[in-house]
């Protein structure tokens, strides 16, 4: 049993039902352990919640707080920032010097134009891509999350393997109830790290894809990464047939490198979503891109708009966080602190003789139950032993370590060996137990 109390988060929840439908502010939130909690503050590697419990925080707010809670840099940006205004509905120095930072950083980041998250920046690009080649579909993958809007809420739930289908002909299924069912049309799925499935397809349909969409790293379904060669072979398909590559890079974007999943591949995308670890939490998103894909955007032929795009305390924070990552330059310690815990992950469940794969890069990786020794596609993902998952995050949150639910783990550059060290002692004494 867990020493944790939960009561006032419970109760401020009963209260927020009221006025929040389902009490929550996104669907997500719903499924903290023991239900969705209510916090108070957070610091560093650390978040407090309103009972006044202290967890070691391995979710960063599903991915954007990259130099941790609250940092004391990018507040007093922030703070400063704001004194001069909120939003102008105009533009200001301070966003022109954020999109001249990104220039140099992101491969692919000749033009850009900033937006709210990143479900409206993908709808941005898809857009630019479709006006651009004349074409209607894009190409996607099974388990690939690129947002909660209409047409690319699709293919990332299933019941089982055979649901979906056979590989070269997939089944996509809504992911909510009132999606427009004429949405799928807009698509074609496949599931990835299959190369020669790819090259089969494009070469069969390109005439009606104007892109193909990808994370780079798959993080919202296991973490799994491109198979040797996978990336730039999708790069060399869109080359030939005019098709604009594109990288969701709201996860990767600023935590495998400065320059993104890009950089850290070699492989420079047509154009490219980044988001969440962007601005530590605030709310700012950028579609960036080469100039013959921007082009469009450019001369207003493509529609991008949004009143709140570019506000002043957004545009300061991302400035502020950049910063911090050009000077701390966390990336080998990040990597090496992640590969650490996965490491230390992987021997205490084997010890028990406990089914527990760990994979993923290091600064995130994902851990779930199965007999696979390596999981590709997301078909895979869904042999996972998921109750004796949820078992083990909530076991490891009873014990003030809080993780994703679905297994996913961020590490920040504020994580330290101790906290590293910690949570494999920690891991040792909940698999153990289950």
């Amino acid at each position: 049993m867990s020493d944790l109390q939960y009561e006032q988060s419970a109760q401020l929840l009963e209260r927020a039902k009221k006025v929040l439908a389902g009490g929550v502010s996104s669907e997500f939130r719903k499924y903290n352990h023991p239900h969705a909690l209510f916090y108070t503050r957070g610091n560093g590697s650390r978040i407090y919640d309103v009972d006044g419990n202290e967890y070691l925080d391995f979710t960063l707010s599903q991915g954007p707080l990259i130099v941790g809670h609250s940092h004391p840099y990018v507040l007093k940006a922030v703070a400063g920032y704001s004194l001069n205004g909120q939003l102008f509905a105009g533009q200001h120095i301070r966003e022109v010097e954020l999109g001249e930072k990104l220039q140099k950083l992101i491969p692919c980041a000749e033009l850009m134009r900033f937006c709210l998250d990143g479900s409206e920046a993908v709808q941005t690009a898809l857009r630019a891509a479709r006006a651009k080649t004349g074409r209607k579909k894009f190409l996607r993958f099974e388990g690939h999350y690129h947002g909660w809007l209409d047409n690319v809420a699709w293919g990332i739930s299933a019941t089982d393997v055979a649901a979906l289908g056979r590989r070269e002909h997939p089944t996509a299924f809504p992911w909510s109830q009132g999606l427009p069912p004429h949405g799928i049309d807009e698509f074609i799925i496949l599931p990835w790290n299959d190369p020669e499935l790819l090259e089969k397809t494009i070469e069969e349909r390109y005439e009606e894809i104007a892109a193909v969409i990808t994370e780079p790293v798959m993080c919202n379904s296991s973490c799994i990464q491109p198979a040797s060669g996978y990336l730039q072979g999708m790069r060399d398909l869109c080359n030939k047939f005019g098709i604009a590559l594109i990288f969701d890079e709201v996860i990767t974007g600023f935590r495998l490198s400065l320059g993104g999943a890009q950089q850290y591949y070699s492989i420079i995308p047509d154009m490219a979503i980044f988001a969440k670890a962007l601005a530590s939490g605030y709310p700012i998103s950028a579609i960036t891109g080469k100039r013959e894909w921007m082009q469009l955007i450019e001369d207003g032929k493509v529609v991008h708009a949004g009143t709140m795009n570019s506000g002043n305390p957004s545009v300061a924070a991302a400035l502020a966080t950049i910063e911090v990552l050009e000077q701390e330059q966390p990336y080998e310690r990040m990597f090496k602190l992640g590969q650490r815990l996965m490491e230390g992950l992987k021997k205490a469940a084997a010890k028990i003789s406990l089914p527990l794969l760990v994979q993923g890069p290091g600064p995130m990786f994902h851990t779930g139950f199965t007999q696979l020794s390596a999981v590709t596609d997301y078909r895979d993902t869904l042999v996972y032993d998921k109750a004796r998952l949820s078992k083990f995050i909530a076991a490891m949150h009873n014990h003030n370590i809080r993780v994703i639910g679905r297994g996913l783990w961020y590490i920040s550059a504020v994580h330290t060996e101790e906290d590293i060290d910690h949570t494999i002692h920690i891991s040792e004494k909940v698999l153990s137990a289950l």
